[in-house]
């Protein structure tokens, strides 16, 4: 990886397996990992939202369809409090104590919060590594994020999402130094 990068997201289409490829590369590091993951809610097979895991155990509801909020993203009320509570709390207590900071992902849902985006500005100006997922989408937040110098960003097809595994694991062995 090119010299002063430690921060690699992966993106691509919704749906492409992004989030499986973070967590498969993880688990292959063997590293105290902090920060959060996305997950879908469904009701009887229907996606109703998306919650909001940390890898360490907090959990909150990130957004659903029956929720009222001003901040909106299709169907889906944001809810920037679990966000906030769950997700800023994660990411920063990640750049205190983790070998590896995960963000999956930062997309628009996350977008909703000021606090959040501080939150992901300190993890990726941390000393500590970050892995994440980032919307396949242009915005200021986003487009700010991928034109940083520090920042690599690998894109998720359905022809490479296998073989990215030991790539994205081996770039990481060589930031986190072993």
């Amino acid at each position: 990886m090119a010299t002063g990068r430690k921060n690699l997201f992966v993106t691509g289409r919704p749906g492409i397996g992004k989030t499986t490829l973070i967590e498969r590369v993880v688990a292959a590091l063997n590293i105290d990992a902090g920060g959060f993951y996305t997950r879908e809610l469904l009701d009887g097979g229907r996606r109703v939202g998306f919650s909001i895991v940390g890898l360490h155990g907090e959990r909150g509801v990130l957004a659903h369809v029956d929720h009222e909020s001003s901040f909106r993203v299709g169907k889906y009320g944001v809810n920037c409090e679990d966000l906030e509570r769950v997700g800023v709390r994660a990411i920063d207590e990640a750049v205190k104590h983790s070998g590896l900071i995960v963000m999956d992902e930062i997309g628009r849902m996350e977008l909703c919060s000021l606090a959040f985006q501080e939150a992901v500005g300190r993890a990726l100006s941390s000393p500590t590594p970050v892995l994440g997922t980032i919307q396949d989408r242009s915005n200021a937040f986003l487009d700010s994020v991928r034109a940083r110098p520090d920042v690599k960003i690998l894109r998720v097809s359905t022809g490479n999402r296998e073989c990215l595994v030991p790539v994205l694991r081996d770039l990481m062995l060589e930031l986190l130094g072993e």
